[in-house]
């Protein structure tokens, strides 16, 4: 047997050993990663044991305790917008929309801030850490479209939207060496507060009502499905505990370690669209 037919022959076998879990369990319960998205040519946080690619994101309290932090996040989030919004769903988002359509996922629970399972056709959908899509005020609440904001941006900061940098995760550039001082960032036209994006930083907790709709679905499900997610982040291995502390088999498909490795009936270490190629 020639190199290339034992990789496609070891291929065939995990897609037929995934085939036959979401065949087995009727109803799925599917929780999403950043490596569902980085076909869509979004780069993910962690290499394969877990660990940090680049510096850990901007906290909640660093953006709400610091305007430096707040020029630096969103100077980088002016230039990293262009693209970000451009994305498309790839083959991964799909064939998850497609396996809904067909009546084995019950809820999807994405980590993702990218909208890009909504995009794709997928229905009932929770988004765990919120979307960058919308930007929230903290002083009173109002939310207005990303899109808006970035005109916003723009029209105060013509000379960076000229910048050209390196893509990071969730809408970031990498602008390191700039000097942020002379960035303006524009407060929320109603109150005059802090305008954040609508999504869930680290140190923020989670909205309790995301939760426990996620809870009442896994609770609803025959099994879990962990797509392209390292499970690194408490706010979304708690499921994979809560699903094995309920006898839940649970399957996972990621290049490289996770951290719910011992609860997991089957793991498959392979490019999501990789693995799930069958479905189409």
């Amino acid at each position: 047997m020639t190199a290339g037919i034992a990789v496609a022959t070891a291929l065939r076998d995990d897609q037929q050993r995934l085939r036959d879990f979401i065949e087995a369990h009727r109803r799925l319960f599917v929780l999403t990663g950043a490596g569902c998205s980085t076909d869509s040519g979004i780069p993910d946080y962690r290499d394969s044991k877990g660990g940090w690619k680049r510096p850990q994101p901007v906290t909640f309290q660093a953006f709400m305790g610091s305007e430096a932090t707040r020029r630096r996040y969103w100077a980088r989030s002016l230039v990293g917008w262009r693209r970000f919004h451009r994305a498309h769903p790839n083959a991964t988002h799909h064939a998850l929309a497609r396996l809904e359509q067909q009546g084995h996922i019950t809820a999807l629970l994405t980590q993702n801030v990218d909208g890009l399972h909504q995009a794709a056709g997928h229905r009932k959908v929770i988004d765990l850490h919120g979307r960058l899509d919308v930007v929230r005020c903290m002083g009173c609440e109002r939310r207005l479209p990303r899109g808006d904001f970035q005109q916003l941006l723009v029209e105060r900061n013509p000379a960076w939207a000229q910048l050209e940098a390196m893509d990071a995760p969730d809408g970031d550039a990498d602008l390191d060496g700039h000097d942020f001082s002379g960035f303006m960032v524009p407060p929320c036209p109603a109150c005059g507060g802090i305008l954040k994006p609508d999504v869930v930083f680290f140190g923020e907790s989670v909205p309790r009502e995301r939760v426990d709709a996620a809870i009442t679905s896994l609770n609803e499900a025959d099994a879990m499905l962990v797509v392209g997610s390292s499970l690194m982040v408490f706010s979304g291995y708690r499921f994979a505990a809560a699903a094995a502390r309920d006898g839940k088999p649970i399957a996972a498909v990621n290049m490289g370690h996770t951290r719910a490795d011992p609860l997991l009936s089957l793991k498959i270490e392979r490019r999501c669209a990789d693995a799930f190629a069958f479905v189409a």
